[in-house]
């Protein structure tokens, strides 16, 4: 059967993650579950990567192998009204198309770009999209912004992984790495192509911690040059957490 890619959106609130868990409700989970609906199969679903319980996708490739009808632009557009129907309001399916049978959501990407949002203010508003942290507008927002730009000459991050991981390989390339202020929010951007678990959100806390005063930057680079965690170490609540780009060499033009 051919190969289909999804390109989808979805609120991460009140799922456990995107990957299937024995002790909740998954974004993957619910994808596969309205395939199997329209296919009358089931249907598994690979996608670009995980994302932790809470966290967001502004845009997320996953990729399934369907009846070479669906290739049918008429087909398409009712697989992609039956598949927003059936997912509820969380998760939104933005695309459908074929590609080759070897294209993979996860190991064919790229890049993969994350941002995260943190409210100086209290917000009623964007308390499920966002972190408010009552102290984080004393932090040093230059201290903030030179620890994110010495994570640039580094490619090993074990130093930012959950510990409870089998990843034997902690090497991510990184291309950007910067925080920035609209109004009273700000954001920290960050590039690489891969990630490890739990890694943005220790990055975030990390530069929250120096712009505190509680981690030096010599500490951040003795930490980094030996690949071990930071005493002080902090990993940010994950409401704040979008995955916002991945990159594919072969959906350049769809994307852009």
């Amino acid at each position: 059967m051919p190969r289909f890619f999804l390109e989808l959106a979805y609120k991460g609130t009140d799922f456990c993650g995107y990957q299937r868990q024995p002790n909740g409700l998954s974004v993957q989970e619910k994808i596969e579950t309205a395939l199997e609906t329209l296919l009358k199969t089931p249907t598994e679903i690979v996608g670009c990567g995980r994302t932790d319980a809470g966290v967001h996708a502004a845009q997320y490739f996953a990729h399934f192998d369907a009846p070479e009808s669906w290739a049918r632009p008429e087909v398409q557009y009712k697989v992609l009204l039956g598949l927003n129907a059936l997912v509820g309001y969380d998760i939104a399916i933005r695309k459908l198309w074929p590609l080759h049978d070897e294209a993979h959501a996860r190991f064919d990407a790229t890049s993969r770009t994350y941002h995260y949002y943190l409210d100086l203010d209290k917000n009623p508003f964007g308390q499920q999209t966002a972190t408010h942290i009552a102290t984080a507008h004393r932090a040093d927002f230059d201290l903030m912004q030179k620890a994110a730009n010495i994570l640039l000459a580094y490619q090993d991050f074990q130093t930012f992984c959950k510990s409870e991981t089998d990843v034997k390989n902690y090497l991510c390339q990184l291309s950007h790495s910067a925080w920035r202020q609209e109004g009273r929010q700000w954001i920290y951007t960050v590039t690489a192509n891969r990630f490890l678990r739990g890694m943005v959100r220790l990055i975030v806390g990390m530069c929250l911690q120096v712009g505190a005063g509680k981690i030096s930057l010599d500490e951040l680079h003795q930490a980094l040059q030996t690949r071990a965690p930071l005493q002080k170490a902090y990993s940010a609540p994950p409401q704040g957490l979008f995955l916002t780009d991945i990159r594919y060499p072969f959906l350049i033009s769809r994307i852009t």
